[in-house]
């Protein structure tokens, strides 16, 4: 299974709530994808008269397609249910609450996007995390050693 991860979504913000939606793209987008040349490293997510859309995310043009591809950083349009929509909406509009895409992957043969309701973190939670991630990684090193 093919899926790209936005990593730095879970260092920058603290995850609530996890959705899985459907995108809209263009057929030599869905051949991107497959073969892995999406970036989700700054992409968000807005939303636009009860629809979301995916910004910033690059998804690079396919090599073999036709001589007019679709343009890299245009907006894409989520697939969801619109309860889902107007419950992301009501929680959007607070201040500090973000919709981020986490991660991008093949279900069968349609393209979905995960994508999370999170909150912000402060700096002071970025140096924690930092902190006991080096922190486990001594102490994995100190048992490799041992054994």
């Amino acid at each position: 299974m093919i899926a790209i991860e936005n990593k730095k979504a879970f260092f920058d913000y603290e995850i609530i709530e996890k959705f899985e939606t459907g995108i809209e793209l263009v057929g030599s987008e869905v051949k991107s994808v497959r073969a892995g040349h999406v970036n989700l490293r700054d992409s968000f997510c807005f939303v636009e008269n009860t629809e979301i859309y995916l910004k910033n995310c690059r998804i690079s043009a396919y090599s073999k397609a036709t001589i007019f591809p679709p343009d890299e950083l245009r907006s894409r349009k989520l697939l969801m249910h619109k309860r889902e929509i107007r419950r992301l909406i009501g929680k959007s509009r607070e201040k500090g609450w973000s919709i981020i895409p986490l991660r991008m992957y093949f279900k069968g043969r349609l393209v979905k996007v995960e994508i999370a309701l999170a909150k912000g973190k402060h700096a002071y939670d970025k140096k924690q995390t930092i902190k006991e991630r080096d922190v486990k990684r001594d102490m994995e090193r100190q048992i490799a050693n041992y054994k």
